[in-house]
């Protein structure tokens, strides 16, 4: 089965399937060996790990082209990427798909922020017209080559206009033929709890970790009727902070041990890049 189906598969399945984030191809090798079942390409976590910067739009749509080819070569799984507003317009949106697309996602995410973004859980955002919003899903749709290629459209409209709003606004999404809705940052258990309710095409729900939205467990988000939930960065908080940790003893002690339970082992290090298939591989032209 192609990643693209297995996806379509996840999502269908409404069970609250575990999706980690990835900002580079080793953190993709650690989430597909640790069995997850998808993985989520994210455009924060490649801004912060990749520039040092905030989630305020400063990613190209080159930048997140590149990362997904790498990520695509480095792990099966099927790949969700993070596109932002779609780099631009409509016709941006429609480029921005046939470039994702050959990259290797298996589905893309678009928000109806106004550009340049910035993320969903910080204050000051703002969205862009509903039929402006449905014209660049409408692109994204019609721009796959592969029917089985998702479209995943995100909607900042809670934090905007209100709750409410951002519900209707989904659903015009899903009219114009969007495959996941995505409502962010909604700010109440309630609310979370209604989405399932009030929207039939299956749901992505983003669990930020100290962001705006009440922390569910996954299995009771799966119960609720949510198709993926979503870790956006737990990898990146979780490198980060082993840094600090790591660095920290460095400094302090100056030195640190595989035995101090801070730092991967040497032979674990070389296991997740796949050192022992090259070695293999090597032999064959020596």
């Amino acid at each position: 089965m192609s990643s693209r189906k297995k996806l379509k598969e996840l999502v269908a399945a409404k069970r609250g399937v575990i999706v980690p984030g990835a900002f580079n191809a080793l953190s993709a090798r650690v989430i597909a060996d640790l069995g997850f079942e998808a993985l989520y390409i994210t455009g924060a976590g490649v801004t912060n790990m990749w520039f040092g910067m905030p989630d305020q739009g400063f990613m190209g749509l080159a930048e997140i082209a590149d990362h997904t080819a790498r990520i695509r070569d480095a792990v099966e799984l099927p790949l969700l990427v993070d596109a932002d507003t779609g780099f631009g317009n409509a016709l941006n949106v429609y480029h921005t798909v046939r470039t994702l697309e050959r990259a290797g996602a298996d589905c893309i995410q678009l928000e109806d922020q106004v550009a340049p973004k910035r993320c969903g859980h910080f204050a000051g955002k703002d969205v862009i017209s509903t039929e402006e919003a449905v014209s660049k899903i409408k692109a994204a749709v019609d721009a796959r080559r592969d029917p089985d290629f998702l479209v995943m459209a995100r909607t900042d409209a809670a934090a905007v206009h209100g709750f409410e709003a951002a519900v209707e606004r989904a659903q015009q999404f899903a009219e114009a033929g969007a495959d996941i809705l995505f409502v962010e940052a909604v700010t109440t258990a309630e609310e979370i709890r209604a989405l399932p309710q009030r929207l039939a095409t299956p749901q992505l729900m983003n669990m930020v970790i100290g962001g705006r939205t009440p922390i569910f467990n996954a299995a009771e988000l799966g119960e609720l009727g949510f198709g993926i939930v979503l870790y956006a960065n737990a990898a990146l908080q979780g490198a980060v902070m082993g840094m600090q940790k790591a660095l920290g003893v460095l400094r302090d002690d100056k030195e640190i041990l595989e035995s101090g339970g801070l730092v991967t082992p040497f032979a674990e290090r070389q296991r997740l890049v796949g050192k022992p298939g090259w070695d293999k591989l090597e032999k064959r032209y020596i």
